[in-house]
């Protein structure tokens, strides 16, 4: 992994966040909410390249009707590559999605016990996570275990782990956030054991396993487990704001997807078709339908809308420290859902 891009990232957190602390209006937050709802969802994307991100794609399905692409912005800003619908994206946390529903799918075919603990299946943990004898593979899906979160480690982003091992370490040895079931903490952590709880049940990759169980089925072409597996000229850019380097190099092992393929998914998962008989009780009582990915330089909202049975997926390409590109995207995505109501009502 490069590290200068990290350690520059990091020098210009500390100078952001110094003036942040002292004077901070979210002005661009207030233009995005206040200006006029656009005509068409299109529209909305061309204004949000306004408002200052580099590059977005969002895909929507709405019931009976043919799903819709649209791009704006750059899916390389360097190489002056316009953005396009069919790019591949780092999903980030919505790959949660698919790890719970291979969970639940274990659960029913009876290889995994939501009632067995972190003890049970991690025994060589014992003692160095806080409560493993009481946290239930249940409460790990929930984000009730207590386990802290690897990337709330001080030392995380300052000394980037080289791999799982190193990575699980920042959460290791640390007293937890809290008893088992008494609250909600999310944590990744608690998704990186399941990871590597599924691997060692099946006795190969959970993506293998993912793939097997959820892509093929589906007809999933274009989701895939890693950088690795996938022509880095088609991953769209990720960009971090006062960074010049494209950082689609950094964080190789997270899934990566097309926006087309993850609403196919999110559509599957809301109307159970990606289960077999049984499975959607059991996911229903570990996890959530919808989700949103966050990782440098990548954010990414799956959506679905039950009033108008309609799903939508937004990924937008760059990132800051204070957060305001976040609240910005999540005001994007709400004024895409109020257009396709009113132009669905008119």
């Amino acid at each position: 992994m490069n590290k200068k891009p990290i350690k520059r990232i990091l020098r210009i957190v500390f100078i952001i966040a110094s003036i942040a602390s002292l004077w901070f209006v979210p002005w661009i937050l207030v233009k995005a909410w206040i200006l006029p709802l656009p005509n068409t969802v299109q529209e909305q994307l061309n204004e949000a390249i306004d408002h200052g991100f580099d590059g977005m794609i969002v895909y929507v399905d709405q019931a009976e009707k043919p799903p819709e692409f649209y791009a704006a912005g750059w899916h390389d800003r360097k190489n002056k590559i316009p953005a396009y619908p069919q790019a591949l994206f780092k999903i980030a946390s919505i790959t949660k999605l698919y790890v719970a529903v291979a969970t639940a799918k274990l659960v029913k075919d009876g290889r995994l016990s939501l009632d067995k603990t972190l003890a049970d299946y991690f025994p060589e943990l014992v003692g160095r996570i806080e409560n493993s004898d009481k946290i239930t593979l249940k409460l790990m899906l929930q984000h009730r275990s207590g386990i802290p979160n690897f990337v709330d480690h001080p030392e995380y982003w300052a000394k980037p782990p080289k791999n799982k091992q190193e990575t699980l370490e920042y959460a290791l040895d640390l007293p937890a956030d809290f008893e088992p079931d008494k609250d909600y903490g999310y944590s990744n952590t608690n998704y990186m054991l399941i990871s590597d709880l599924i691997d060692s049940v099946v006795g190969y990759s959970h993506q293998q396993y993912i793939k097997e169980e959820i892509l093929i089925p589906l007809k999933l072409k274009n989701t895939f487990g890693s950088l690795h597996e996938v022509d880095i000229n088609d991953v769209m850019s990720g960009y971090y704001v006062g960074v010049e380097d494209d950082l689609k190099t950094e964080f190789s092992g997270l899934m990566i997807a097309t926006a087309e393929d993850v609403g196919i998914f999110l559509r599957a998962l809301n109307d159970g078709s990606v289960f077999n008989e049984g499975e959607q009780d059991i996911y229903s009582s570990i996890y959530v339908y919808e989700h949103t990915g966050l990782i440098v330089g990548y954010q990414s909202f799956a959506e679905y809308h039950k009033d108008i049975d309609t799903v939508v997926i937004q990924f937008n390409n760059t990132t800051n420290f204070d957060g305001y590109d976040w609240n910005l995207a999540e005001i994007v995505i709400n004024r895409i859902v109020k257009i396709l109501i009113r132009n669905r009502s008119s």
